[in-house]
């Protein structure tokens, strides 16, 4: 195997052995031939498409089988193997509406087009040729990798969106285009880092969509305050960032004496309107998803994984018979409970009555964390940030947005947020939050100096809100804003995250803690002149350097 496509990748190389994420060979590989095979199916989807032929089946799978190739989402071989499987029908499926058109010359010049299994063991022989490492040269394989990293946070976020209803072709044309462009040869680097842009571009457009679908089925986040204690009950513990399942357990749960809970990125979930007449959902467990080896012991009841981050259990962890995975999510051995049938709601009957039987969570802390800033909730402070800014009081805004990680050096994004100076304020969302969310930071004139959009993909509203004060400070360019851009990353959502930024034309990007190990050399260059990115250090050097720069 050879995976280098999350932060962090073994000696910020890659991993050759098993992933640090605990993915193993036969998996990472088998990830690889998934994405191999929807190479093809992408080929005869785009043909079609040209015909007039949308196929839908076509645009879930390669969706889907997007989504089951990020870090941390799907560790279950079986499932890949089935999906290798669905892909071969699949794309007969295509080949034969291509042959309805009256088509005679099906494509077929791609060996993922050709290419057909009889046995596992030629499965496993073809997934190790197929992989990052078949492209030879080293700044078109890196350009190749983070155009496909990108279109994997795509997918994730228009999976969420499609499950409630908001779908745009255009997206799945895009993911599409992108996987066949990765086959061409022809294509040089500079046509490649122009895909990469528009995939920023395609990046923006659906988180748009996401937060229109969110906002429209469960109404503008509030600000919020939600509680990190626990009740008496027994509970289910939630995790992932799908809020189309949660709206199907509190559905389920409601008078079952059984009380909901969210974890890491379902924390935005309290702050929805929609979610807050649920009186048995009673407050967020614990901290960002690497710690969940610890915590869902103490949770005592069982745990449904949506989508990542989701960590294999140690040999010794006995909550590991409690942990059930639905849409994207997989691990051998985890019950899964299967997709939605008709649009009816997913049926958790089953860990429902596990639940039952459990004792209630051991409280791990108390208190209450404050979030619910996505932009129409700052739109309405409007006024009062605008004056805090022209009065001085607000002095600089830093988005802190991305993914937390287990690195002992990422503790350097708490010293960060500890360190500031207190006329700043943290604009944040995605799981980095939790570095510095419940820290004693205090208020600007009633403004909190931590203001939490939400989920990663609610980083959108970051950038709504960047927009709407450049509007009203009457600036040319968003780069001229009082914000600074100190991002964490880890796995594929960020990259999409970060490509939509340098879309739009934020400049001066610190990325951290350490730069993509799929950046060549050459790459990383063209992203330094061009776009600025940088790397951290220490957090007092880089806050100097910040607020010099400003």
């Amino acid at each position: 195997m050879f995976c280098y496509q999350c932060q962090e990748a073994a000696g910020g190389k890659g991993c050759t052995l098993k992933g640090v994420c605990g993915k193993t060979q036969d998996v990472a590989n088998l990830q690889d031939l998934l994405i191999y095979l929807m190479k093809g199916i992408s080929v005869l989807a785009i043909r079609l498409r040209t015909k007039g032929k949308e196929y839908p089946q076509a645009n879930k799978f390669i969706t889907d089988g997007l989504f089951m190739t990020i870090t941390n989402v799907n560790f279950d071989k079986q499932r890949f193997v089935s999906k290798i499987e669905e892909a071969f029908l699949i794309r007969e499926k295509l080949i034969n509406g291509l042959i309805e058109t009256g088509e005679t010359e099906i494509p077929d010049d791609c060996d993922c087009l050709r290419w057909k299994v009889q046995t596992l063991e030629e499965m496993e022989e073809k997934a190790k040729k197929v992989g990052v490492l078949s492209t030879q040269n080293e700044d078109i394989r890196s350009l190749r990798e983070l155009l496909t990293y990108g279109i994997k946070g795509l997918a994730a976020y228009a999976e969420h969106a499609a499950h409630l209803g908001f779908e745009e072709s255009e997206i799945y044309a895009f993911m599409q285009k992108a996987l066949v462009a990765t086959t061409n040869d022809n294509l040089s680097a500079d046509e490649l880092i122009s895909l990469v842009l528009t995939c920023g571009s395609m990046g923006v457009k659906v988180m748009a969509l996401l937060d229109k679908a969110n906002t429209s089925t469960y109404g503008n986040p509030q600000v919020s305050k939600v509680n990190i204690g626990v009740g008496k009950n027994p509970g289910i513990l939630i995790s992932g960032h799908d809020l189309r399942d949660l709206q199907d357990l509190l559905e389920q749960t409601e008078g079952t004496g059984v009380d909901v809970y969210t974890h890491s990125e379902m924390l935005p979930a309290h702050y929805y309107p929609a979610f807050k007449k649920y009186g048995h959902f009673v407050g967020n467990y614990g901290n960002a998803w690497w710690k969940q080896t610890n915590e869902f012991e103490t949770f005592n009841g069982p745990i449904l994984c949506t989508t990542n981050c989701l960590v294999p259990p140690p040999p010794h962890a006995s909550y590991a018979n409690r942990v059930y995975t639905t849409g994207s999510a997989g691990f051998t051995g985890f019950p899964h409970i299967g997709d939605r049938v008709h649009g009816q709601s997913k049926d958790f009957s089953k860990i429902i009555e596990q639940a039952k039987t459990c004792k209630a969570p051991v409280e791990i802390e108390q208190g209450e964390i404050v979030g619910g800033f996505a932009h129409a909730q700052v739109f309405a402070l409007a006024d009062k940030v605008v004056d805090a800014v022209k009065s001085g009081a607000i002095r600089k805004f830093f988005v802190m947005a991305g993914c937390d990680g287990r690195m002992k050096n990422r503790e350097y994004y708490t010293q960060f947020a500890e360190k500031l100076p207190k006329d700043t304020v943290i604009l944040t969302a995605g799981c980095a939050k939790y570095r510095y969310n419940k820290l004693p930071l205090g208020d600007i004139g009633g403004i909190p100096r931590v203001l939490d959009a939400g989920q990663c993909n609610d980083s959108y509203s970051l950038v709504v809100i960047a927009l709407k004060l450049k509007e009203i400070f009457g600036l040319n360019d968003v780069n001229d804003l009082p914000i600074a851009y100190n991002i964490g990353w880890y796995e594929q959502k960020a990259v999409i995250v970060l490509l939509a930024l340098l879309s739009l034309g934020v400049k001066n990007i610190h990325l951290g803690t350490t730069l993509p190990a799929f950046l060549s050399p050459n790459v990383a260059k063209v992203l330094v002149e061009t776009f600025g990115i940088a790397g951290i250090t220490t957090a007092d050097e880089d806050i100097r350097a910040f607020l010099a720069a400003y």
